[in-house]
């Protein structure tokens, strides 16, 4: 299956080269932004992404999956500019991405309708352009599998059926919503080696990890740099135990970076103590390194950032 890239033609998956499977270009409040324009500097956030792609390319880094979507403020045009900028190879999604509630539009209307939705990103385009959704993304978060949370899981995986792309999930590692997010999607016949359960990196409890992986999903270990859900050194641990244990075919490894994120969470006066060295370069300038001072191979690297995501998008 040829992989729409933002800007560019599709491309073979075998041609994605180093990925990055989870980094957002900007993420926003849309509702917040329509009716405070004045609050936000796109020119500013411009800039703060083409410099940090730049960086990344640097690095030998050719293709990112950015999993922003409805709910987090998925702007194709704004994508579409960046990698006219770079040369970065951008895969976008669609999605939506809710803890506990959908929108009052969704009210009375079904889960077909939402599949809907996705369907005509992937087949037709996003926001009226010709750019199409390569994946799905979900989330789940503290407050479990609520029931407008299901009912995105499901209509996610209708989507799944009628196009053959596959599913990223955001899940809170701590409260089992991962299990929840695979047990729903290969109940409702989802095809669990075409689902990335994320920040599963968010614990160090790699018996919770491994559940989902010998379920045949890929595991993400996919926020690199910020501590305040599992600092640098222990998110390290954590993956060199799991490549050990034989894991390796199943890990993808990301920062969950946001170059440009306007959440109250992540004000820059924060940063310094939640999240000092969250950036989209971490994992070159530590990971990599721990990893192969520990013993892992070049190949095995090429395993995580390369042939799993070669093997999710094929």
């Amino acid at each position: 299956m040829r992989i729409p890239l933002v800007g560019k033609e599709p491309i073979e998956a075998k041609n994605m080269g180093f990925t990055l499977i989870h980094e957002h270009l900007r993420v926003f409040s849309e509702a917040v932004r329509f009716q405070w324009p004045h609050l936000y500097n796109e020119e500013e956030e411009f800039r703060n992404a083409v410099n940090e792609i730049k960086k990344i390319i640097q690095f030998g880094v050719k293709t990112i999956v950015d999993p922003t979507v409805m709910g987090l403020g998925r702007d194709i045009r704004f994508m579409e500019r960046v990698v006219k900028a770079t040369g970065i190879n951008l895969v976008a999604g669609t999605g939506i991405y809710i803890y506990v509630d959908l929108p009052f539009y969704f009210l009375n209307r079904s889960i077909e309708e939402i599949a809907d939705l996705f369907i005509h990103d992937i087949k037709e385009g996003i926001q009226g352009t010709s750019n199409k959704a390569g994946f799905i993304k979900i989330a789940a978060d503290e407050p479990g599998i609520t029931k407008d949370v299901e009912k995105v899981i499901r209509a996610a995986a209708i989507t799944h059926k009628e196009t053959k792309v596959p599913i990223i999930t955001h899940s809170n590692a701590h409260n089992n919503t991962g299990l929840e997010q695979q047990r729903i999607l290969v109940e409702e016949g989802v095809d669990p080696g075409k689902i990335l359960i994320g920040h599963l990196g968010d614990t160090d409890n790699t018996d919770y990890i491994k559940k989902i992986a010998d379920k045949g999903s890929f595991i993400g270990l996919d926020r690199y740099g910020l501590d305040l859900f599992l600092p640098v050194d222990k998110r390290n641990e954590t993956t060199l135990k799991l490549i050990k244990d034989g894991y390796s075919d199943r890990i993808m490894i990301s920062h969950d970076y946001c170059c440009t994120i306007d959440w109250g969470t992540a004000r820059p006066e924060l940063k310094p103590k939640l999240a000092p060295r969250w950036s989209m370069t971490l994992i070159f300038e530590d990971t990599i390194p721990f990893l192969k001072k520990n013993g892992v191979s070049e190949e095995i690297i090429d395993i995580i950032f390369k042939e799993n995501p070669k093997k999710f998008f094929s």
